[in-house]
């Protein structure tokens, strides 16, 4: 870098620099004809380049929209997809409710079957259990009432009223005969 800044500062102080009216001294029709030439060369070469990456990045720009295309497709298919999935669901879901009202409506059915028959099975037992006591209660005053009957007989009853007994009921006998 040094040797080019000496370099610089020479030709700068040796007056090397400056305008040259005189086109022919200056070599200026050289350096436009080798400009001329620079850019009809570099024209094509670097045409060419640019026709060829204009052509891969549209190539890119049409692969980017056909792929966008397809994702768009997807995308459509996949919420069409989730739309049904969500009716399906929905289904499901008020048939669970109609299924679970169903089972709940035949369980209250038949729980108050179930209590119906209890009540009236517990009815028939009580009742039964009743005519028992009833019965036994009977037997047993039955029981007593012969008991004291059989007592009151006995501390009243003497030979000539037994007799007086039997001989009424012979009469009764015959009368009826």
């Amino acid at each position: 870098m040094d040797n080019f800044l000496q370099i610089f500062n020479k030709l700068a102080y040796h007056k090397g620099f400056g305008f040259n009216p005189d086109f022919l001294e200056a070599n200026v029709i050289n350096i436009v004809l080798l400009l001329a030439g620079l850019i009809y060369i570099l024209k094509n070469f670097l045409g060419a380049t640019l026709v060829n990456r204009q052509e891969k990045v549209l190539l890119a720009i049409q692969e980017s929209e056909e792929r966008l295309k397809q994702a768009n497709e997807r995308l459509e298919e996949a919420q069409k997809q989730l739309a049904q999935t969500q009716i399906v669901i929905k289904q499901i879901k008020e048939e669970a409710k109609i299924t679970a009202q169903k089972v709940r409506d035949s369980i209250l059915n038949q729980g108050q079957v179930d209590i119906a028959k209890l009540t009236s099975a517990g009815k028939n037992s009580i009742a039964n259990a009743e005519q028992q006591i009833k019965k036994q209660i009977q037997q047993q005053i039955a029981a007593l009432a012969i008991h004291k009957v059989t007592l009151q007989l006995e501390s009243q009853m003497n030979d000539n009223m037994q007799s007086n007994i039997i001989n009424n009921n012979i009469t009764q006998l015959g009368a009826k005969l």
